[in-house]
């Protein structure tokens, strides 16, 4: 009667229930003393309509005993909810009284707390966190060995774990007959395998795969999984795993289109020996927060609760991601009222996955005819030689002709590179694009090798094909090596940009300068610029432009100087506007806006310049020890404590050494004043002359952390000139 009332409230004429049904039900509530139960009506072979209690998980592990393992009997009302054929019987359920003390942990904000603190965390959890799945391609620490079932000579079982994902496995068999045997190590537990597949194969793309584990032939059935056909990427077709077993077996029972053949890209593991870091507080020990100085010093509970709050806000966001940036419409800029929380991105587990499918789906085929590109090399060097030179190439004999797999094209793109942004600060810039920053040709402040767009060149077209360049490297495996500060990358992904955080790495005297300006009184202001002061400024290209109609001749007074600064900021802010709005309309033409708003800046200057390496064996090359004896230990804990660096560590100790975050930059190293061993001293370093005093430390574990402290806490150069003197 219940069922059947049920029934009646949304259908017209209810359904015939077998005289078996009815009975199985007045059997379970005559048996069950329950307030709350969940009932499922199934077809069971020719024995008729069956119902199946939802009760303990011992009961459950019993039916799938009976009727396999791929049983999954509904043991949540969230997933009853997405099914049809599911009746509620009982009361409804009881909501739980809310943990208030839990709740006013997580709304408490630390004092002192700043967006730039929630970035740092972000960070700190990518990093700790986040990362952990970078390492889930390599399967050799899990596997011992893999069987298949067929290959064809090109395409053998090697491609299925060389992390590519342009090569792939192929079978050579019967119909059906598919399959991949992973021979796995002793005591390892799979918490998820992935295969990586991709539309592209078309019939050779799997359907459907089946999972079966166990030891020898003795294999049960694990999963069963179908794969969307227009799917790319990774599939989870197996997770949660309890127990080892030693042989995991993927079977391809269906291809696409009826296919013969597979195709699979890759197989993935993520197993528990892996480092497995949940969120406790714990995590945030001093000892872990040293290369994010705004986090040093918090509580680590207080860190605690702050990140749980970031994981479940990222969990929402990932949630509804994909609406957000729609796979199927890449010209619409989604992300603005988001590009305040670019950086949360990082911890995002869907965002990886969407680019990819973004990148691939907006891919054109290869042209008919493959176009050529004709560079005179000679003529080129001449013109970086001797940048008055007419560049254009009239002639149309080559005297140097180049015959390789590509190692013409990548020596030209590093030319290109070199002659946009030159890595000396010695060579003249031999193109008109960009210019040096501020703080290079001053050598103050941060970022001392770093060019920005000129604001005197309107070739707004050739900056477009700079931009298209860009997105080519993005694209492929070649990069173009600008160095560009945050400033413009942030602009290039469409994230905000402010004075105080970005424009220091630009000119760092000029925001110094009107920091000062603004506490200034009367007195100081008319002592230090009485009536020199007018409302013009000088942009990065070295024009002096008014701020104002008439500016030149019009002085600025204490009582304006507030005014004076804004139209300073504003103006300096927007001087490269124009030219790199061009240089991300050419880098749209070649990936999708939604890419762009899925990567922070971060992620899209190594996408097109690459991790910017600092190794140790170029920077011994460039180091010139002072005052040293050959065999004093403080040289040998130097190099001990740079190869246990990071390489962000080594860029970053670059970076406090001699103000350039790249290579290569020459080091000179002197002993510290002091002399006497310490645990105690930090080193300090003068940028100007690329100078390290180094304290004679006890161990190379204490150097290590002594030069890790400096190279991330000691950013600010404020000693190294005062912006009053010439």
């Amino acid at each position: 009667q219940i069922l059947l009332s049920i029934w009646k409230m949304t259908c017209s004429q209810p359904p015939a229930i077998s005289l078996s049904v009815l009975e199985q039900l007045q059997e379970y509530k005559s048996g069950c003393d329950l307030e709350e139960g969940w009932v499922l009506m199934c077809k069971h072979a020719d024995s008729g309509d069956r119902l199946v209690p939802v009760e303990s998980m011992e009961r459950i592990q019993r039916q799938q005993q009976l009727f396999g393992m791929d049983f999954k009997p509904i043991i949540r009302w969230e997933q009853v909810v997405d099914l049809t054929y599911s009746l509620h019987l009982g009361a409804k359920p009881k909501i739980m009284e809310p943990d208030v003390a839990a709740v006013e942990r997580l709304r408490f904000v630390p004092p002192t707390w700043s967006y730039e603190c929630d970035e740092d965390l972000v960070h700190f959890l990518y990093d700790h966190i986040g990362k952990e799945d970078e390492n889930l391609g390599s399967i050799k620490q899990f596997v011992d060995s893999i069987d298949v079932s067929s290959y064809t000579e090109e395409f053998n079982v090697s491609y299925l774990t060389d992390n590519h994902e342009d090569t792939y496995w192929e079978s050579d068999g019967s119909q059906g007959q598919h399959w991949v045997r992973l021979n796995m190590k002793k005591g390892t537990i799979i918490k998820k395998l992935f295969l990586t597949v991709d539309t592209t194969d078309e019939n050779f793309m799997p359907k459907r795969v089946a999972v079966y584990g166990g030891e020898g032939d003795n294999l049960k059935k694990l999963s069963d999984v179908g794969i969307d056909e227009s799917y790319i990427g990774d599939v989870c077709v197996l997770e949660d795993m309890t127990t080892h077993l030693p042989v995991i077996e993927v079977r391809i029972l269906e291809c696409r289109d009826d296919g013969i053949d597979v195709r699979l890209r890759g197989i993935k593991i993520k197993s528990s020996r892996q480092r497995e870091l949940g969120l406790n507080a714990d995590m945030f020990q001093p000892a872990n927060l040293v290369r994010y100085p705004r986090l040093e010093g918090r509580d680590p509970d207080v860190l605690y609760w702050r990140a749980v709050i970031l994981q479940r806000f990222i969990k929402i966001l990932d949630s509804v991601l994909h609406h957000l940036v729609p796979a199927w419409d890449y010209t619409l800029g989604t992300f603005n009222e988001l590009k305040h929380i670019k950086q949360f991105l990082l911890l995002s587990k869907r965002r990886t996955m969407l680019i990819s499918q973004c990148l691939k789906d907006s891919e054109t085929s290869k042209p008919n005819f493959m176009p050529r590109l004709y560079i005179n090399r000679r003529l080129a060097m001449e013109h970086r030689d001797n940048p008055s030179l007419d560049p254009t190439c009239k002639n149309t004999v080559f005297t140097q002709g180049i015959i390789d797999q590509g190692g013409g094209f990548r020596d030209s793109i590093a030319d290109m590179s070199e002659e946009l942004c030159p890595s000396s600060s010695e060579t003249p810039i031999p193109l008109p694009f960009f210019v040096r920053t501020s703080n290079q040709g001053s050598g103050t402040g941060e970022a001392r090798d770093m060019y920005v767009p000129n604001p005197s060149c309107k070739e707004f077209l050739k900056y477009e094909w700079i931009g298209q360049i860009m997105g080519a490297a993005l694209r492929g495996k070649e990069f173009l090596v600008l160095a560009l500060p945050g400033f413009v990358w942030k602009q290039l992904t469409g994230e905000e940009v402010s004075w105080n955080k970005d424009f220091p790495a630009i000119d760092s005297m000029l925001v110094k300068l009107l920091e000062m300006m603004e506490g200034m009184d009367k007195e100081t202001f008319e002592f230090k610029f009485g009536n020199e002061l007018t409302y013009t400024t000088v942009l990065s290209d070295q024009r002096m432009v008014e701020l104002i109609p008439g500016g030149i001749r019009t002085v600025v007074h204490h009582e304006n100087r507030l005014e004076f600064i804004h139209l300073v900021q504003k103006t300096r802010l927007n001087e490269s506007k124009e030219q790199i709005a061009a240089m991300q309309a050419g880098l749209l033409k070649v990936v999708p806006q939604a890419v762009l708003d899925l990567l922070t800046w971060q992620e899209l200057e190594k996408k097109v310049c690459g991790d910017p390496e600092v190794t140790v064996e170029a920077l011994k090359k460039l180091t010139r020890f002072e005052d040293f004896e050959p065999s004093d230990t403080r040289i040998q804990y130097f190099w001990e404590a740079l190869n246990n660096f990071t390489n962000e560590d080594r860029s970053r100790f670059l970076r406090f050494v001699t103000g350039r975050s790249r290579l290569p930059a020459r080091i000179y190293i002197y002993p510290d004043k002091l002399g006497s061993e310490t645990t105690d001293a930090l080193p300090e370093s003068s940028t100007c002359s690329s100078t390290l005093f180094l304290p004679n430390y006890v161990s190379a574990k204490v150097c290590e952390e002594k030069l890790r402290y400096a190279a991330y806490n000691c950013v600010a150069i404020d000693t190294d000139m005062s912006p009053w003197e010439d």
